[in-house]
């Protein structure tokens, strides 16, 4: 029996608000001190930075609660195979159309920005003899969230598909108690725990293969928001205990400030490390990035839950738009940073021209034709791209 389709107006809407989100981010990334990026401003902003933190505590987090919560829409009508199938069209096939075409002009630009003099197309053929990124020059940069989310989609295919059979009736059954009051929050501790136990050997690296405590604690995210919108009664105690969330988010972060902003370090020497309070104190990151997550949901399921007519135009450029946004930032900032106006023009130049190309191309050569549509991901169905209609379920990115 074939299910009917669901949509959920609040998952798209909290969909597109975290890649404006990233688009906010990213084009600030130039102007953080100490933190060297593709492309640096001479100058840096301190508040830039704080902006920046903010956005951090829930940025990737949020993308990858919502693709797991797309996951379960998606393999609710189609079986494992179809399922990965699915995932190499609109993931596998984008990453590596995405580091062909794409991500090259990025690192170009970051070379003559350090001082290289080649012209692109002669860089461009040294691209898969120079190496991986960053002694080389084959990279997916920000795509890396594709990656991980090409091999979760693989890796739990089956389960995903079990999920949904009768065999998982006790599983669900089991599982709805966490629904109950504050249960909800019981959900966090698996990633808190494997966080604060490893972040000290194993930092963030985004490069999949020596990624071993990022790599499960973003699929930790992922799995959550598949649990989420596969029993219902998990999003509405997120609804119902969002103040509680967002109280607890609010404080948290306040805290994490007061220390950061007060030099405080519990690593500089004058502490003692091997102790349980040692774990305590690296849990607090991971604890207020789920509360962060679980205001958000809740929020977003109690005032964004109203479809609009936008939506669907929206649906179609949010995956392309991840895909280009980057590019466009690091090759504007190359011109920019060379310029003598303030941080803050600099900053909301490169915000809003990166919006306006990354609409423009993709309105103009990306959703018209067949095979652009391919490459970013996008329905190829002839009915559905003659119409124009899409829905959350074609692309979880």
């Amino acid at each position: 029996m074939t299910l009917p389709k669901e949509r959920l107006a609040y998952i798209d809407w909290l969909r597109a608000l975290a890649i404006l989100g990233v688009l906010i981010y990213h084009s600030a990334r130039p102007f953080i001190p100490d933190d060297p990026w593709h492309i640096n401003n001479a100058e840096t902003s301190n508040l830039l930075e704080e902006f920046n933190f903010f956005l951090s505590r829930f940025r990737m987090p949020l993308l990858f609660f919502i693709s797991g919560s797309v996951t379960w829409l998606m393999m609710k009508n189609r079986s494992v195979g179809s399922f990965i199938l699915l995932r190499l069209k609109r993931l596998f096939l984008p990453l590596v159309a995405g580091m062909l075409l794409v991500i090259p002009p990025q690192v170009y630009f970051e070379r003559v920005h350090q001082g290289y003099t080649g012209s692109f197309w002669e860089f461009y053929s040294t691209l898969f003899q120079s190496g991986p990124y960053p002694k080389g020059n084959l990279s997916w940069h920000h795509l890396w969230f594709i990656a991980y989310l090409f091999v979760y989609d693989l890796l739990f295919a089956p389960f995903f598909a079990w999920c949904k059979s009768n065999r998982a009736d006790q599983f669900k059954l089991q599982l709805s108690k966490l629904s109950k009051g504050t249960r909800i929050y019981w959900l966090m501790v698996p990633s808190v725990l494997i966080y604060s136990a490893f972040i000290l050997n194993y930092p963030g690296t985004n490069a999949l293969i020596d990624d071993p405590l990022y790599f499960v604690y973003w699929l930790l995210f992922l799995l959550a928001g598949f649990l989420c919108l596969m029993e219902p009664k998990f999003m509405e105690s997120l609804e119902r205990n969002r103040r509680l969330s967002l109280s607890l988010a609010f404080l948290l972060l306040l805290l994490i400030n007061a220390l950061r902003w007060n030099d405080f370090d519990w690593f500089d020497g004058t502490h003692e490390t091997n102790n349980w309070f040692t774990y305590i104190y690296l849990a607090r990151q991971p604890v207020n990035t789920w509360f962060w997550i679980f205001a958000l949901v809740g929020y977003g399921r109690r005032y964004l839950n109203k479809p609009h007519a936008s939506i669907s135009y929206i649906n179609q450029l949010i995956y392309p738009f991840y895909i280009l946004h980057q590019t466009i930032i690091v090759i504007l900032a190359y011109y920019v940073v060379q310029t003598t106006d303030t941080i803050a023009l600099k900053w909301a130049f490169l915000t809003f021209a990166t919006f306006f190309l990354s609409l423009l191309i993709f309105h103009l050569f990306i959703r018209p034709f067949y095979l652009t549509r391919l490459l970013f991901g996008m329905k190829t169905d002839p009915v559905k791209f003659k119409s124009g209609e899409e829905n959350l379920k074609t692309i979880v990115t």
